[in-house]
């Protein structure tokens, strides 16, 4: 995959725009900023009150960086996982050939 040493792409988040200069696809770092902007629309929308945009983004902040622990979590779990399989299996396979 070809990407370019920096792309520039100007996005809209919450309502601002913003120009974000970084070493990804331009279609991914816009995908990255539509992503903020659901979470952040997702707290507004959570909320019984109006929120501080500050504190939107914070909350919002917060909800990604569980997912993103969720993920390494889930991703562990099965890394040790197929290390337990892959040990059993191996294991199996070493006193099949010595038998």
């Amino acid at each position: 995959m070809n990407i370019p040493d920096n792309s520039t792409v100007q996005v809209t988040i919450y309502g601002k725009s913003y120009t974000i200069k970084g070493k990804a696809d331009s279609g991914y770092i816009s995908g990255v900023a539509n992503y903020v902007d659901m979470k952040m629309r997702e707290v507004e929308d959570g909320s019984q009150s109006t929120q501080v945009e500050g504190k939107v983004a914070i909350l919002a902040g917060m909800n990604i960086t569980d997912e993103l622990f969720s993920a390494r979590q889930e991703k562990d779990k099965i890394e040790n996982q197929f290390e337990e399989r892959i040990q059993a299996l191996t294991e199996l396979i070493d006193e099949t050939l010595s038998t």
